[in-house]
């Protein structure tokens, strides 16, 4: 019996080992695709030296290849990244990509790859997969803006976190004095060359797309697809006489907002009729004075804030958001999707944000959240003192909250684009190819 076409998804990290927004979205996909029974789905995540979590996991015996939890399908790939170039996005640790990542490829014979992200992993990867398997076609999800943008794909500037709104050679050498404009000229057309082996994008707003096909991949090579989520039947709504609750969800990084957050907090004071909790992790991957910055924003507005710290996504995330009123997303960046809008507005709350990109894109100023001026702590104090005084104003909002777009539908639209490829003349001709001498060897 012929084997279902297998699809090959590749992240930077596992969210069991670091916990982020594109990788929890890059895992649910997987599992929904290998649940829906139409393909054979493999999810294969970059990840560094062992943690105490992969202690009990197998190790493939001559490789860097290792299994993460109990499904036999997901694997880690152990890179070196001491060497990574950052400027180019590739990889110094060549070995591992041309023979241990080219080696897997070749013993799991996927029909599509899926890229989820190259962050820490490498455009090299993109060219591997296409040298190894030549008429495999690639989806790849565009996540952020790193391809574009040298600073951590931000699209900020460093002098000054001001917005960028254009990238040059010029403006980005402005923005790293020690790099020439011809660096970044060369950088732009290395990973331009990379994407151009890919076949479809996905971008989650149109804003990302449009973004993308100005910096010059092809209009028709993206399909915009909104972010979902996995279904949810949240528990029934509790009256309650005040809705001053609000909450932060996410990564405490400097492009989050954060500190813009704790800066409103304090401008409101301790006599303010609400509260603030922030859910999140990773400060301590951030340099020593951004981490005393944030110590020092947070014990400034003690009264008003709690510091709830990492949590467990799959089992707290319900709690969290139905213990809050407001969901606040005070990112500086553009964002592309963000994952937090959708998920407080499956669980019916309404979102206070920046007003720019993707998160603005998501929430209707009025209708179903607030936007305050991004990066402006006076204007989100404002906003978020008019939240709690005004008198039916959270009511109206939820009642404007939009369904949430569901991980089944979203995988089905993704299972389309994989149908599509794979049934083009070329991607016929590869399939069968494929598939017939994966029956030989299983023969």
């Amino acid at each position: 019996m012929r084997p279902n076409p297998k699809v090959l998804f590749v992240c930077h990290n596992h969210p069991r080992i670091r916990p982020g927004g594109a990788e929890g979205y890059a895992l649910d996909l997987y599992e929904a695709i290998r649940d829906a029974g139409e393909f054979e789905a493999v999810f294969l995540a970059r990840t560094g030296a062992p943690t105490p979590l992969q202690q009990g996991a197998r190790q493939h015996p001559g490789t860097p290849v290792s299994s993460v939890t109990d499904d036999p399908n997901q694997y880690l790939i152990y890179t070196n990244i001491a060497a990574f170039d950052y400027l180019f996005q590739r990889s110094a640790d060549k070995e591992t990509i041309t023979r241990d990542y080219a080696d897997f490829l070749r013993a799991q014979q996927p029909d599509i790859v899926h890229f989820q992200h190259n962050y820490l992993i490498g455009y090299d990867f993109l060219r591997v997969t296409k040298n190894v398997l030549p008429d495999v076609p690639i989806v790849y999800m565009l996540h952020e803006y790193l391809a574009i943008c040298h600073h951590d794909g931000q699209l900020i500037r460093t002098r000054n976190n001001e917005i960028c709104r254009e990238q040059s050679p010029r403006r980005c050498h402005e923005c790293f004095p020690h790099i020439a404009p011809r660096q970044f000229f060369l950088r732009t057309r290395y990973i331009q060359s990379h994407l151009e082996l890919v076949d479809v994008f996905i971008a989650p707003s149109e804003y990302v797309r449009d973004r993308y096909v100005d910096w010059g991949i092809p209009a028709e090579k993206i399909q915009v697809e909104p972010v979902a989520l996995p279904p949810l039947d949240p528990p029934p709504e509790q009256p309650r006489e005040k809705r001053n609750r609000f909450v932060f969800s996410g990564q405490f990084t400097p492009y989050k907002g954060t500190d813009v957050l704790l800066k409103a907090m304090a401008l409101l004071g301790d006599d303010f009729d609400g509260h603030l909790w922030l859910y999140g992790a990773n400060i301590e991957n951030y340099v020593p004075e951004t981490q005393a910055r944030f110590r020092e924003l947070l014990d400034a507005v003690a009264e008003t804030v709690t510091f709830a710290g990492p949590y467990d996504r799959a089992r707290e995330l319900t709690k969290i958001m139905m213990g809050a009123d407001y969901v606040v997303v005070p990112s500086i960046w553009w964002e592309t999707g963000p994952l937090t809008v959708m998920e407080a507005f499956q669980h019916g709350r309404p979102v206070i944000c920046s007003d720019i990109g993707g998160m603005s894109e998501k929430v209707t100023d009025g209708v179903n959240g607030l936007h305050f001026l991004t990066g402006d702590p006076e204007d989100l104090a404002a906003v978020m003192k008019r939240a709690v005084e005004t008198p039916g104003l959270w009511d109206q909002l939820r009642a404007g909250i939009p369904p949430v777009p569901q991980m089944h539908d979203h995988a089905e639209v993704v299972s389309d684009i994989y149908r599509r490829l794979l049934g083009s003349a070329h991607g016929s001709l590869r399939n069968g190819s494929r598939l017939a001498a994966r029956e030989a060897q299983n023969a």
